[in-house]
């Protein structure tokens, strides 16, 4: 698909992969609706693209309602949705018993599924559904939908019980997506990070970042940058023979039990 001709929704947008990745779709050529609960990250992105072709909206994606908002504004907007990229995401973590022997609180482990899993899942099926109208391309194409995963899905890390069964599910989910969509003319790919340069790490010393490269990463020795991520973003984009699979973007990590 020539990114050039798309109209691109990117969540988790005022930030991180979600910043990287609607920048780089916009120095591509695609009219961009950027979403997020960061409107401070929103306004930054916004002065960052200055152009009438990006679109930002204040959008939680474990609700139904504003998702669909978001889609309808796409379409209105710039007259149809090719292409919609999942980076909204949250990292709480929690023990499954912490060192006074109290339980995991139920309420952080439904907030980081809601977010990642469902809210995943939310945008999938409501961008699925406008991206079947699409007129089809020469290869019978309508749309590509990207998530984000992790490596942690393979190799959680102590206290990252939900983020980690959370990003699973996403791995899970690809497959029997993309075997649904297919008919429609809509791929599904996941892509997992691994160590990245966000702000999920920011605030950590040099000596602490310092020490999980040198006994995590194999190569090249430092941590992943946002728009290495946005990079394959749009490889899988231009490419429509990615289709049905998870990608690790990792530089060979291998993560420690904490």
């Amino acid at each position: 698909m020539n990114i050039e001709s798309t109209v691109a929704l990117v969540t988790g947008a005022g930030s991180g992969l979600g910043r990287a990745t609607a920048l780089r779709l916009a120095q591509a050529g695609a009219a961009i609706v950027a979403v997020d609960r960061n409107t401070e990250g929103l306004a930054e992105l916004g002065q960052a693209i200055a152009s009438d072709r990006l679109l930002t909206m204040s959008v939680d994606v474990t609700d139904a309602a504003q998702v669909e908002t978001g889609v309808k504004a796409a379409v209105d907007t710039f007259g149809a949705l090719h292409v919609a990229v999942n980076c909204a995401g949250v990292a709480d973590v929690a023990k499954t018993l912490n060192s006074r022997g109290e339980p995991f609180p139920l309420a952080t482990w439904d907030t980081v599924i809601a977010v990642n899993l469902t809210g995943t899942f939310n945008v999938i099926r409501l961008a699925a559904a406008a991206m079947a109208r699409n007129e089809p391309n020469a290869d019978g194409e309508r749309g590509v939908i990207i998530n984000t995963a992790s490596g942690a899905a393979w190799q959680g890390q102590m206290g990252q019980a939900a983020y980690s069964a959370s990003k699973a599910g996403v791995i899970g989910l690809t497959l029997p997506v993309a075997r649904d969509l297919a008919e429609h003319g809509i791929r599904v790919v996941s892509i997992a990070p691994g160590l990245f340069d966000t702000g999920m790490v920011a605030g950590m010393p040099e000596n602490v970042s310092r020490a999980i490269i040198e006994r995590m990463i194999l190569f090249p020795s430092r941590m992943g940058q946002p728009e290495e991520f946005a990079h394959l973003v749009g490889s899988i984009v231009e490419n429509p023979y990615f289709n049905a699979t998870t990608i690790s973007l990792d530089a060979g990590a291998r993560m420690a039990s904490r």
